[in-house]
C-alpha cells in the first residue's frame, strides 16, 4: 500500500530524530492520528488535557533538550488553543513546529464547520514561518522548512495540512519547475563570531572601567566558563535575568542573582555603582534596573543583531556566539589588580543571602511560602530540572533558589502566562527522564490547567527512568501576585471576588490521580516532605499552605513605599495588620547586621 502523506509526514518527523509528538486529536487531524497507529506511534502521540499543555509541552522540551518540541492540533478551536503556547516559544526564543488540520480543501470558503482562516490566525505567533500545503508534492520542502527555520530563528513554525490531503498518496516533488525539492535532515549548528575589530573596542572598553558588571541570559549558557574567566579577570559582579538564571551556580560568590523587580538586592547595587556594564545573551527589558543612562559605559554581546543595542545605549554590539566571542575576547584584556570592587560584591552576596534565611525563617499563618524554597535549595539535587509558573511563587524561585551544579531551569520569561509549570515539567521529563524535575506552582495556575495535567503525569511516568517530579503548590487560595500589585502598583486593597479562590486539597487531588502526595501545614515539616517527595518512587504533588500576606518586596523598595502599601491594604484589605506586620519583618531583615568571616 502506497504512503498516504500522514504517513510521510511522520517518516520525516523521524528522519528530524524526533521521539514524541505533544497534541490532542480531533477529526482535523484524523489522517495524522491514523497514521501514528500504522506507525506503531513512532514517534510517540504525547496525548496532553488541552492543545495549550501541549503547545506548553513542547516549548519545555525545547527548552531543556536544546532541539525542536512538536507539537499538533485539530483545525478550528484545536488550533486557537495552541497560541498561547506558541506564543511563549515566540517571546523566549525557542523553535517549536506546529503541525495543524485544517478543514477539507473542498469545503474551504465554505463557512464549512470549525473553518477558521489559519493563515491570519497564525500569521503574527508563526511570522517566521508559515505554510499551508494543499498538494502532495509540498513535502517534504514545507516541513524541513518548518524545522530549519525554528532551529536557526529559535522560533516557532507552523505548517497547516488540509484533513483530506493528509489521506491522499504521497508523491515526491521531481526536478522539475514549479516544483521544489528538499535536502535531507541534517545537523544546523552554525556559530558565528563577532568582528575583530569590535571585539578589540570592547576590550579596550572593559579595561578601562574599575567597577564592571556582567548580566548574562539565556544566550549565554554554553558561555558558563568563559563568563566565569570574564569575571575573575575583571573582578565583575554577575547578575542574572530570569531565563538565564541556570547560566552559573549561585554558590559563586560573585553571582549577584536575578535582576529587576523579582530580583535581588545584590543584583540591584551592582547595578546602581558599576561604572562598566556588559550585556551577554539577555534582552532583559526593564530599564529602570540597569544603571542610569550615561553612568555606565557598555557593550552587549548576541547571536541575534535584531535583539542588541535596544535596553541600553550600548558603545560595542558584538553580533555573534557568546562562547565564540568571549574566547576572542579574553586574551585581550587585562587582569585588574585592584579587587576592592569584587570585595564590596562578594560582601553584598553574602548579606543577601543571610537576609534570605532569616527572611526565610520568619513566622507566617501557616508556613511562609519563602521558606518553602529556601528549604528545596537545601535538599534539591545538583542534577534537577526546576520549572516555575508565573505568579508570587516566582519571587520566592527568582530570588530563594540557589542553582548549583548542572541545575536547569526556566519559566515563561517574556510572556509571563499562567499556566507552563506542570506542562514544561512533563516536557523536561520527555527530554530527560533519567533527571528528577521540580515544579513550582501557584495554586491559581494549577487550578488554571496545572491539576488536569496530572493525569498526563499519572499515564506516562512510568516511561521516565527517574521516576521523580514533584508538583509543588504553592496554596494560598489567592491570586497573589496581582493581589500584591493591586496593592503596590494602583494603591487599592484586596477584593475579594476576584482575587480569592475555591478550596481544594491538591494532595488529595494528586491521590485520586495515582501519584504521591503529602499535605505540610507546619514549617518544620517542610524539611523532611522535601526530603521524602525528592526520594519519592513515583511522581509527588507537595501540597503547601502558604501565607498569602508575606510579601514580594522588591529590593530597591524603600520603607516610604512600603508605607504607602500599607495605607492601601489599611484602607479594607480583610487581614490587613497581619500583612503590614509581615511586610515590616520581612523588610527589616535587611538591616540585621551580617555575620564576618
Amino acid at each position: 500500500m502506497a504512503d498516504q502523506v500522514a504517513d510521510y509526514v511522520l517518516r520525516r518527523l523521524r528522519d528530524w530524530g524526533v521521539q514524541q509528538v505533544f497534541g490532542y486529536p480531533g477529526d482535523g487531524i484524523n489522517g495524522l492520528i491514523a497514521a501514528f497507529g500504522r506507525a506503531d506511534n513512532k514517534p510517540a502521540f504525547i496525548q496532553a488535557r488541552h492543545e495549550e499543555m501541549a503547545a506548553f509541552q513542547a516549548v519545555g522540551y525545547a527548552k531543556f533538550s536544546g532541539e525542536v518540541g512538536v507539537c499538533t492540533a485539530t483545525s478550528g478551536p484545536g488550533a486557537i488553543h495552541l497560541l498561547n503556547g506558541l506564543y511563549d516559544a515566540k517571546l523566549d526564543h525557542v523553535p517549536v513546529v506546529a503541525i495543524v488540520g485544517q478543514t477539507a480543501r473542498s469545503a474551504m470558503g465554505g463557512s464549512y464547520q470549525q473553518e477558521v482562516d489559519l493563515q491570519s490566525l497564525f500569521k503574527d505567533v508563526a511570522s517566521d514561518y508559515l505554510v499551508e500545503v494543499n498538494v502532495p508534492d509540498q513535502l517534504p520542502n514545507a516541513l524541513d522548512r518548518a524545522f530549519r527555520i525554528a532551529t536557526t530563528r529559535r522560533a516557532p513554525t507552523a505548517l497547516i495540512i488540509p484533513s483530506d490531503l493528509q489521506e491522499e498518496r504521497y508523491q515526491p516533488p521531481e526536478h522539475a519547475f514549479k516544483q521544489v525539492p528538499s535536502s535531507p535532515p541534517s545537523a544546523l549548528h552554525a556559530t558565528v563570531t563577532a568582528d575583530r575589530a569590535g571585539i578589540e573596542r570592547a576590550a579596550e572598553i572593559i579595561d578601562a572601567g574599575s567597577r564592571v558588571a556582567i548580566l548574562v541570559g539565556q544566550g549565554a549558557r554554553d558561555a558558563a566558563e568563559q563568563v566565569m574567566e570574564l569575571a575573575e579577570i575583571t573582578g565583575a559582579g554577575v547578575a542574572k535575568a530570569l531565563l538565564g538564571k541556570d547560566v552559573l551556580s549561585d554558590d559563586l560568590p560573585y553571582v549577584t542573582g536575578s535582576i529587576g523587580l523579582l530580583g535581588t538586592r545584590p543584583s540591584y547595587e551592582l547595578m546602581r555603582d558599576c561604572d562598566t556594564l556588559l550585556i551577554i545573551g539577555s534582552n532583559f527589558p526593564y530599564s529602570q534596573f540597569l544603571p542610569d543612562f550615561g553612568q555606565a559605559r557598555a557593550v552587549q554581546i548576541d547571536i541575534d543583531g535584531a535583539m542588541i543595542g535596544m535596553r541600553y545605549p550600548t558603545e560595542v554590539n558584538l553580533v555573534g556566539d557568546a562562547k565564540r566571542t568571549l574566547t576572542e575576547l579574553l586574551p585581550l584584556l587585562s587582569r585588574k589588580s585592584d579587587r576592592s570592587w569584587r570585595t564590596t560584591i562578594e560582601s553584598n552576596v553574602r548579606r543577601w543571602w543571610e537576609t534570605i534565611e532569616r527572611q526565610s525563617l520568619l513566622d507566617a499563618k501557616p508556613v511562609n511560602p519563602m521558606r518553602v524554597v529556601w528549604e528545596l535549595s537545601r535538599y534539591i539535587p545538583e542534577d534537577a530540572i526546576v520549572t516555575a509558573d508565573s505568579g508570587s511563587s516566582t519571587n520566592w524561585y527568582a530570588r530563594c533558589l540557589r542553582f548549583r551544579g548542572q541545575m536547569r531551569g526556566s519559566l515563561s520569561g517574556t510572556l509571563a502566562t499562567m499556566g507552563p509549570g506542570v506542562p514544561y515539567a512533563i516536557g523536561a521529563k520527555f527530554a530527560h527522564p533519567d533527571r528528577p524535575v521540580v515544579a513550582l506552582v501557584g495554586d491559581g495556575a494549577m487550578q488554571m490547567n496545572g491539576a488536569g495535567e496530572l493525569l498526563t503525569i499519572s499515564r506516562y511516568h512510568e516511561r521516565w527512568r527517574d521516576p521523580r517530579l514533584v508538583v509543588c503548590v504553592f496554596h494560598n487560595n489567592d491570586l497573589n501576585q496581582v493581589t500584591w500589585e493591586l496593592r503596590s502598583m494602583g494603591g487599592a486593597p484586596k477584593f475579594e471576588e476576584s482575587q480569592s479562590l475555591p478550596e481544594v486539597s491538591y494532595a488529595e487531588l494528586a491521590r485520586t490521580y495515582g501519584l504521591g502526595a503529602i499535605a505540610v501545614d507546619d514549617p518544620n515539616d517542610l524539611a523532611p516532605a522535601w526530603e521524602a517527595a525528592l526520594s519519592a518512587e513515583r511522581p509527588t504533588v507537595l501540597d503547601v499552605r502558604c501565607d498569602p500576606e508575606v510579601p514580594p518586596i522588591p529590593p530597591h523598595a524603600t520603607w516610604e513605599q512600603m508605607k504607602s502599601t500599607a495605607e492601601a491594604v489599611l484602607r479594607g484589605d480583610p487581614d490587613a495588620w497581619h500583612l503590614v506586620a509581615q511586610g515590616a519583618k520581612a523588610k527589616a531583615q535587611e538591616f540585621v547586621p551580617g555575620h564576618r568571616g
